[in-house]
């Protein structure tokens, strides 16, 4: 995906919105990549949102989503950005 101006500040929100804990980053590439652990219909719902919305200026050509796997506990806590 691309991402747009406050691309990851969007989806730290949206991420602490959904009950998500996880982060999200710029890669030198010009993408966003990130991690997310929840419930699975909130981690589903945040995967449609960054497939199809976004931020209000990103344009998200493409969404790729790859290492899915169910962990018994939470191993991050909060949304945050990395740098």
């Amino acid at each position: 995906m691309s991402g747009g101006v406050c691309f990851r500040m969007y989806t730290e929100k949206k991420g602490l919105q959904l009950g998500l804990v996880g982060w999200v980053r710029n890669t030198y590439h010009g993408t966003v990549e990130g991690q997310m652990q929840g419930p699975e219909d909130q981690v589903e719902n945040m995967k449609l949102w960054l497939s199809k919305e976004g931020s209000p200026s990103s344009r998200i050509t493409k969404a790729s989503f790859g290492e899915q796997r169910t962990v018994d506990q939470l191993e991050l806590s909060g949304f945050t950005t990395r740098f």
